[in-house]
């Protein structure tokens, strides 16, 4: 997967790691879920909904004009994650597979990958990424828990800089309505 599809704007979405990492979560857990979770049941729709929704509410959010409805849509996608992490597990539990630490040698591998916006670790030709083993069920759901947990903290440090923005910079309505009065107190000039 390349980067052929960038967004044109300066610092648009596409190029955010954070972005990335959501798509790249999308389909492995889209290939997790055809290899382990029977197609009829609910937990496989609602696993495959939890995906799209942390990668389209994060899309949909970086696309308003207003910094409120970004801040909310960023959120849900957050929620999403933990969603998915608690799927996870509950996976794992229910086949008697291990959660591993957060500080396994594993996990912390995992952790250090640099997420680069030109370079995806998604392939149809391969059965592995990050040196997992799809094959392996405990190991491919961990890397999945590992990437939900990491795009968690990158979307918590996305919502901290929009919310400064915010703050610093004032929200669409806010500066719409500004240049409404500059407009207004000009035409009284």
């Amino acid at each position: 997967m390349t980067n052929e599809t960038n967004d044109k704007r300066p610092g648009g979405f596409r190029n955010l790691a954070v972005y990335w990492l959501a798509k790249e979560i999308y389909y492995f857990n889209y290939i997790f879920c055809d290899r382990y979770i029977s197609p009829s049941s609910r937990t496989f729709e609602q696993m495959i909904q939890a995906a799209r929704s942390g990668k389209q509410d994060l899309v949909e959010g970086s696309l308003e004009n207003s910094t409120e409805s970004n801040l909310k849509l960023s959120g849900v996608s957050r929620a999403s994650y933990g969603e998915l992490i608690e799927d996870y597990e509950d996976f794992l539990w229910q086949k008697g597979l291990a959660v591993w630490d957060k500080n396994d040698s594993r996990v912390l591998v995992i952790r250090r990958e640099r997420i680069d916006t030109n370079k995806s670790h998604v392939s149809h030709k391969t059965n592995e990424a990050y040196g997992i083993s799809f094959a392996n069920p405990e190991a491919f759901a961990n890397l999945l828990i590992t990437l939900c947990a990491k795009e968690g903290y990158f979307l918590d440090q996305f919502l901290k800089g929009v919310e400064s923005s915010f703050v610093k910079k004032g929200g669409f309505r806010e500066n719409l309505f500004q240049k409404r009065l500059e407009y207004r107190s000009n035409l009284t000039k």
